[in-house]
């Protein structure tokens, strides 16, 4: 039996379909394995939204050649669609696959034998139209499911539509049908995934259905007790959407809702398809039906033509939106996008310093936050992730617990009283920071 590992880079999409391509060699006999005990066969799922993603594939290669000098080495993933010529004079590499080969890969590599030359299979992305079910198993209680995949958007800082096409989605029966089929398993949560979640119906370029209704038939699956939503653009999270999370029996209130830029200039040079008042005003929409809820927000620091002005603005908005959280972005110039050839670049140190500004704005929204749900009876799913003796879970509105390392709790939905936070910002049982109010 030949063993496979896999190294995932990028986002929970990718983390999804690596999960789904290491099932279907599971099937055909391989055995999946850690990535440190010497594999015969490493796949590399890429990402490339920033240089730096780029740099870490390099570095994976040499690792795997490292641990397994004679393994063979696939590259899958948006890196390898948009340069596969590049990834291909990698040394160690034997083969590149791209967005409408890699759910091929057992068909096209024939064996994972290494030839005297790298084997690429990357079409143009116009090939890439059909869509693939993916899910995350095993590796944690809840379970990423793609649901949703490409963009039609032309976001100018973007690859995505280079690297995956134009928007297409699965079906509202199948994906039900695989989400009655997770019910079947221990997975507890789900969270829907794609490149543009709410752009959730698109088949052959035609809308057939509407994510709302997803969300509704999806609410009516017995077995999962919590769906959520991974991240939604502001002007595809509607009223109704809103409405109907606040009074779901099984869809959380939490919602991570990209930004990119509090300044309508960078907005309207980045060709986002919102201002920022429409922004604001779906933040006011959702904290007013659910005060509790939880808002992550995506944004970009860097960007051309962004001042000192520029940033400031973004700054102040952002700290006066009553959000919990950031996922900061430094700006990186990419390859074939109109943003690479904008003038105004923003010199790295300032890219640094305005992305540690908003790191620290960040870590003060996620204490303000919890410290606002103290007093609170939530529910934790606690995972089996451990560090330093301790467990962790995370609650509806995405409030991350601390516990005492209890096997018994792994997969477990615990209602708990919510007391104080620790140094570190957690909510900890260990302190004892939180008490146990029923199973």
């Amino acid at each position: 039996m030949r063993k496979v590992a896999f190294y995932t880079l990028g986002c929970k999409l990718n983390y999804s379909e690596t999960s789904t391509i290491s099932r279907m060699l599971e099937k055909k006999g391989y055995k999946k394995v850690d990535f440190t005990d010497t594999p015969d066969i490493f796949i590399i799922n890429t990402c490339s939204v920033t240089e730096n993603a780029d740099k870490k594939c390099h570095k994976i290669v040499r690792e795997a050649r490292g641990i397994s000098p004679e393994a063979y080495i696939a590259i899958v993933g948006c890196y390898a669609q948009l340069k596969p010529a590049e990834i291909a004079e990698i040394p160690g590499v034997d083969a590149v696959l791209g967005a409408a080969e890699k759910f091929r890969l057992v068909e096209l590599l024939d064996g994972f034998v290494r030839k005297p030359h790298t084997q690429v299979f990357a079409s143009p992305i116009e090939t890439a139209n059909r869509f693939n079910t993916a899910y995350s198993l095993y590796d944690r209680t809840r379970t990423f499911l793609k649901v949703q995949d490409g963009c039609d958007y032309a976001c100018t800082f973007c690859t995505i539509p280079l690297a995956r096409g134009n928007s297409r989605s699965d079906s509202i029966s199948k994906v039900v049908k695989t989400a009655e089929e997770l019910a079947r398993t221990e997975v507890r949560e789900i969270v829907l995934t794609g490149v543009n979640t709410g752009d959730f119906g698109m088949r052959d370029g035609k809308r057939e259905e509407r994510f709302i209704d997803l969300i509704k038939a999806l609410d009516e699956v017995n077995g999962i007790d919590r769906f959520r939503i991974s991240s939604i653009e502001p002007n595809l999270l509607t009223d109704e959407i809103i409405s109907f999370v606040t009074t779901s029996k099984r869809f959380v209130p939490h919602f991570h809702i990209p930004l990119q830029s509090g300044s309508n200039k960078i907005l309207r040079l980045m060709k986002r398809r919102y201002l920022r008042e429409l922004y604001a005003a779906r933040v006011d929409v959702i904290k007013s039906m659910m005060p509790h809820c939880c808002i992550g927000v995506d944004i970009i620091v860097g960007f051309p033509g962004e001042s000192d002005e520029d940033f400031l603005e973004t700054y102040q908005f952002l700290n006066e939106l009553d959000i919990a959280y950031l996922h900061v972005f430094t700006y990186s110039e990419r390859e074939n996008t109109p943003a690479a050839l904008m003038e105004g670049t923003v010199s790295k140190k300032k890219r640094a310093e305005r992305s540690k500004m908003l790191h620290n704005l960040s870590d003060k929204k996620r204490r303000k936050f919890y410290h606002e749900n103290l007093g609170k009876v939530y529910t934790v799913l606690f995972e089996n992730d451990i560090e330093n003796g301790l467990m962790h879970g995370f609650t509806e509105n995405y409030i991350r617990v601390a516990a005492k390392f209890d096997p018994m709790l792994v997969n477990e939905l615990k209602s708990v009283k919510l007391l104080e936070m620790n140094e570190n910002g957690l909510i900890s049982i260990d302190e004892p920071s939180l008490e146990i109010v029923t199973h």
